[in-house]
């Protein structure tokens, strides 16, 4: 016997777990403050060359976000409130498809997307480790 189509709690399911599951993280992070010392481990490449990697802020502004506060997770690290945001945006997508037609993620990312976002994070990354981009500097 075949079993008829997915209902669309069930076909809701995947991207409902991705939402459970960084729900959690975010309330982690927004419970223990990544401000204060010893409670996450320190970024390598800072404390090995003293140079900030382009995830550095990153916890500190969702910690801020969590909190509600726009304006420091933004002072933090601008890329990640940014990458943070275009997940939101993502993922809605990928539940109203998920519960139309039972589809995976509705964009299609080709090589010249993933390379431009590669060039987005370099760039961000050396212009917070010079003097005149140091508004991007946690």
């Amino acid at each position: 016997m075949a079993a008829g189509p997915a209902g669309p709690v069930r076909r809701a399911a995947p991207p409902l777990g991705v939402a459970a599951g960084l729900g959690a993280a975010v309330t982690w992070v927004g419970a223990v403050d990544p401000n204060l010392p010893g409670r996450y481990p320190a970024c390598p490449l800072l404390r090995w060359t003293g140079l900030y990697c382009p995830g550095c802020g990153g916890l500190r502004g969702l910690h801020a976000l969590a909190h509600g506060d726009l304006a420091a997770a933004l002072g933090a690290n601008a890329l990640a409130l940014a990458g943070y945001a275009a997940f939101a945006v993502l993922w809605v997508l990928w539940l109203i498809k998920a519960v139309r037609t039972g589809g995976g993620m509705p964009v299609d990312l080709r090589a010249k997307h993933w390379w431009a976002l590669a060039g987005l994070v370099l760039a961000f990354t050396v212009v917070r480790n010079l003097p005149f981009g140091s508004a991007l500097a946690p």
